[in-house]
């Protein structure tokens, strides 16, 4: 790296080691993909039903929908870098309940804190890295958030493919020590100092994160103009989110929140090894699994080096359309299958294609874009409450399809239920067209003018 961008090392180690906490949300998400016939067949000392294995996936989600709103004062109040710290101990309670769980109810509680604690990351962890990131790396350190998420995921299929339940569960127990541990060392969001009225703690949290050779003053300044802007027109809370900026910053991000969720992606992460079954593709289900997860952490690392130069409306606009055609072709595959299961067969590695292109353009775009915007997209005095309500229907999102995919895909079919997938990612796509400001390459003064219309988009 040259001696002119050396500045941004240290803001791309903040923004790695702040989502380690988004690894650890990964590695409870693909959790239930590897292990859930393993509980089922009493690896963990008592038998699990398969009904009983499906709220383990949707506790989770519940979970994580209960905690955001809290934390988006939380954040607020304690600051970023305490917030991160306190859902430490949380990790490490819900992990200990699995491995030494002597019945269902302990794993149901384990799932609900891990998911509260996966919850609150969905909102420090955008939220923290767009406070550091200049303007022109905001974007890559974005989606940092989405890139761990994926390694998590893979790391529990890897894992989950050759060890126990409780082998792979007590794995597990090692990550929140070492984010707790990284936590620590990393300064504090220069944002919140501000706002706080702490100049001299965010000039020094401001030179960490630039390095002690760079001259901070124009991004302090930078800082000091967006806060002072709030600070010096202080409204209610709900004076604020009635703002026009913030009420369509609100409308893009919980729309985009539900095309994600509706896009089916968390029946893939859940369910992953049984749409491999259920497609009778004639590979080992935990494989194909593993295929799925790598493919997401590639398409998501490459989405680093396209998220700041093709923008968000065009990763977004291709993701969100080539899903669709996707969850259209799983629907086609089920669809014949259903009727003619010697021709399904003959191609049963279409679902696995089908699959793996999905998860793809879900990573290129769908995955981190959204969490992006909703951090690029809300003013500093509604940022916290308004980034929770945001996360909070988006894992309320998640907690409905995942539980409607069972009853659905048994009253109108699987292919069909993939059809309704596919219908919403297409939608996505003509919302995006339409209505979705680029923000790439501005400042927060400039997304929330362009949120006004006060400029061109």
């Amino acid at each position: 790296m040259s001696p002119a961008s050396s500045h941004l090392i240290p803001q791309y180690f903040a923004g790695l080691s702040s989502a380690t906490g988004s690894f650890i949300l990964g590695t409870v998400i693909g959790w239930t993909a590897q292990t859930e016939h393993g509980i089922m067949d009493g690896e963990l000392g008592y038998k699990v039903s398969e009904r009983e294995i499906a709220w383990l996936a949707t506790l989770f989600t519940l979970g994580a929908a209960s905690v955001c709103i809290p934390t988006g004062f939380i954040i607020d109040i304690i600051g970023r870098k305490f917030t991160m710290l306190l859902c430490v101990p949380f990790l490490l309670l819900g992990w200990l309940l699995i491995a030494f769980s002597v019945n269902t109810i302990m794993l149901y509680i384990a799932r609900f804190i891990l998911g509260m604690s996966g919850g609150a990351f969905c909102i420090i962890a955008p939220v923290y890295t767009t406070e550091i990131a200049q303007t022109q790396i905001r974007g890559i350190l974005g989606c940092f958030f989405q890139l761990l998420i994926t390694m998590g995921i893979l790391y529990s299929y890897v894992i989950g493919a050759v060890c126990t339940v409780l082998v792979m569960t007590l794995t597990c127990i090692v990550l929140p020590i070492i984010s707790g541990i990284l936590f620590l060392i990393l300064p504090e969001s220069p944002f919140f100092y501000v706002m706080k009225d702490k100049p001299e703690k965010a000039k020094s949290a401001l030179q960490r994160l630039r390095g002690k050779d760079y001259d901070i003053t124009d991004d302090y300044e930078e800082i000091k103009t967006n806060v002072a802007a709030v600070k010096e027109n202080p409204v209610a809370l709900w004076k604020g989110m009635k703002r026009t900026a913030s009420l369509r910053a609100f409308a893009l991000s919980i729309l985009l929140m539900m095309f994600q969720q509706f896009s089916g992606i968390n029946v893939m992460m859940f369910y992953a090894t049984d749409v491999f079954v259920l497609a009778k593709t004639g590979l080992e289900p935990k494989i194909s699994t593993i295929v799925v997860g790598l493919v997401q952490v590639i398409a998501t690392f490459v989405a680093l080096f396209l998220i700041d130069r093709s923008g968000r409306r065009t990763l977004l606009m291709i993701s969100s359309f080539v899903m669709s055609l996707s969850t259209m072709g799983l629907g086609v595959y089920f669809f014949i299958m259903d009727r003619d299961s010697e021709t399904a067969l003959s191609i049963c590695w279409f679902p696995v294609l089908c699959c793996c292109l999905f998860i793809m353009m879900y990573s290129l775009g769908m995955g981190a874009i959204p969490w992006l915007i909703m951090a690029e997209t809300f003013a500093e005095d509604i940022k916290g409450p308004a980034t929770a309500i945001s996360a909070t229907t988006n894992w309320l999102f998640a907690f409905v399809i995942t539980n409607a995919y069972g009853p659905l895909k048994n009253v109108i079919g699987t292919g069909q239920t993939f059809w309704i997938f596919s219908g919403f990612t297409l939608t996505c796509t003509i919302f995006v067209f339409f209505f979705l400001p680029e923000t790439r390459h501005k400042t927060f003064a400039e997304v929330q003018a362009a949120l006004e219309g006060k400029q061109n988009e």
